[in-house]
């Protein structure tokens, strides 16, 4: 990603016409790839109608505005919501108020029937009437329950009957069609968690890595917004980076419409540069996440730090946050993985995490095309139907012929080459 970085900054301001050509080909196809992703990571999602609803205002939300805290504040809210509604805080509370309010009405309802009652004539009615009616058999005894000696008798083989209470099925789960409907008390369930494997965190070893962790984000935040402009650019590439580690979830796309916020907008890389590394880099193995290396290496230049140097900072910046995290969560998970309220919020997060890669999906449709005619800030893939075919070749390629990620890619690299030769040249 270097060397990527040194080459681009000595290219020209105008680039030939096929090499626009294969880079909108190529990010067309990468559009595709991300849709596929984003649909098959919402198939494990979506568990039931409150994560469905959760996985589109996600992607419903994060179209409308972008900003540092914009992502963390959805996920945050997606999680609260799961975890209102799995612990049924909202449905007791809703069952406590239609109780009170039964109660209530009752009462009102039994004051107005006794100031009635006065009014009316009353009826003499005995008590052997009320005895001899079908309807008042106030004396007939209820059937009792038959004695453990007597129900094991309503079996044929002598022996005593066993009473099981099925759980009702919910109509998301996936059931495999040659599963029993039941196992015998003895067959332990197979599972696989993180508990299994031997503990190399403990869980006050975790705790002081994610409290200083949060420490240390609390100082960069406070550091960006209380002194911008007065800080070095090194610092500001490592804040805006390190920010961009910590709050994004979901994977690799959900990060490039934030790494454009924070990287194109402030001048420290030019839109061209930063849609040709884009470009290129959907064809190298690896995360997404390497695109910062690309970028901090153009983000330093014309200063006084080094482009490697930049390069390193964005390194370390943009991979250190998760790593962290994971080890502080790695030593807190024997703790914390049997607790409902944490799986719950995890349901919440995931669900709002899978929405945003849909934002992904949207924002790089937006800019996908370049050109001369696009002024080096990328125009909307929309407008060429040809691109729209590579975008959808790719999707159905990788979902129903089993096309890998790469090489869906380069087809569409040399769709956009063909997309030259036929209709530009």
């Amino acid at each position: 990603m270097y060397s990527l970085s040194v080459g681009i900054s000595r290219v020209g301001s105008t680039l030939p016409e096929p090499v626009y050509s294969l880079l909108s080909g190529l990010n067309a196809a990468t559009v595709g790839i991300i849709a596929l992703a984003a649909v098959n990571l919402a198939g494990r999602a979506i568990t039931d109608k409150l994560t469905l609803i959760l996985v589109f205002l996600g992607g419903a939300l994060g179209m409308l505005y972008t900003a540092l805290w914009y992502y963390p504040v959805l996920m945050v809210g997606a999680g609260f919501a799961t975890l209102i509604w799995d612990l049924r805080w909202l449905q007791n509370s809703a069952r406590r108020i239609t109780k009170l309010t039964k109660i209530l009405m009752g009462k009102k309802s039994s004051q107005f029937t006794k100031g009635e009652r006065r009014s009316w004539p009353r009826k003499s009615t005995s008590r052997n009437t009320l005895r001899s009616s079908p309807h008042h058999s106030v004396e007939k005894p209820l059937p009792s329950i038959p004695h453990s000696s007597e129900r094991s008798s309503l079996t044929s083989d002598g022996r005593t009957p066993h009473y099981t209470i099925a759980a009702p099925r919910s109509k998301f789960a996936i059931m495999p069609s040659n599963s029993s409907s039941t196992l015998p008390s003895s067959t332990p369930l197979p599972t696989t968690t993180l508990s299994s494997f031997p503990s190399l965190v403990t869980w006050r070893l975790g705790t002081i890595l994610l409290v200083l962790f949060f420490l240390s984000f609390i100082a960069v935040l406070l550091l960006r917004s209380l002194l911008p402009g007065v800080v070095p650019r090194a610092f500001s590439l490592f804040s805006s980076l390190y920010l961009a580690g910590t709050i994004i979830f979901g994977g690799g796309p959900v990060v490039i419409p934030l790494l454009r916020e924070y990287m194109v907008s402030p001048g420290w890389v030019s839109p061209r540069d930063f849609l040709l590394g884009l470009a290129i880099i959907q064809s190298f193995p690896g995360p997404n996440f390497n695109f910062a290396v690309y970028l901090g290496a153009l983000a330093t230049k014309g200063t006084s730090v080094p482009s490697f140097a930049g390069a390193l900072i964005a390194l370390v910046a943009i991979f250190t946050p998760g790593l962290v995290i994971m080890l502080g969560f790695l030593g807190l998970w024997q703790t914390l993985e049997g607790r409902a309220w944490f799986q719950a919020i995890l349901r919440g997060v995931n669900a709002a995490a899978v929405g945003l890669v849909f934002t992904a999906v949207y924002k790089l449709w937006e800019i996908g095309r370049v050109g001369v005619a696009a002024g080096g800030g990328g125009q909307p893939l929309g407008g060429d139907p040809w691109l729209v075919f590579l975008t959808a070749m790719a999707f159905v390629s990788g979902n129903w012929f089993g096309v890998n990620a790469p090489v869906a890619i380069l087809m569409g690299g040399t769709g956009g080459i063909a997309r030259w030769a036929i209709f530009i040249r």
